[in-house]
């Protein structure tokens, strides 16, 4: 096989109503996704935090934007949902939940998001967008360097439909 070629990913929905409930949801959002190709330690020492926040930021929008996807909604209904889940306020609050399950290297990396958070909106808090931020650091941290922890973790999210 060609490199560059990928092998299709073969998803097992039979219909919508075969994913019901969160644990359901969650389950299909978390395996759904190959892992991506995992840098070495230098590689990832050498993304500042601003550019792992930004990977993270999409990651976890995505995942938010998954999560949403049933049952069916119109699409400003999506919005609303995905909109109050990616705001900088609830990214904070989920990464207080998340601080307890944290290993110390994932600490580190929070701490070094915190620091690299710069440039906030006037309307929030310091505190509150340096945590948010944090907490994108980390999922860009993960998402590059240790797959399988970062769907742990996304799992313990309390998303509110």
């Amino acid at each position: 096989m060609n490199p560059k070629e990928e092998e299709p990913r073969n998803v097992d929905i039979k219909d919508e109503t075969a994913i019901k409930n969160s644990s359901d949801i969650t389950a299909f959002l978390v395996n759904m996704n190959q892992a991506p190709r995992t840098l070495t330690q230098a590689q990832v020492q050498e993304i500042s935090p601003s550019a792992l926040a930004y990977l993270g930021d999409a990651i976890y929008e995505l995942y938010v934007r998954m999560f949403f996807l049933w049952p069916k909604q119109r699409p400003e209904i999506y919005h609303h949902l995905v909109v109050a889940q990616v705001r900088a306020e609830t990214q904070a609050l989920h990464l207080r939940s998340l601080t307890p399950h944290l290993r110390s290297n994932e600490l580190e990396i929070v701490r070094r998001g915190r620091n690299a958070a710069t440039g906030r909106p006037k309307r929030l808090n310091p505190e509150i967008y340096q945590q948010a931020t944090s907490l994108e650091t980390l999922i860009g941290y993960l998402y590059l360097t240790d797959y399988p922890r970062l769907q742990e973790l996304l799992q313990k999210l309390h998303l509110e439909k």
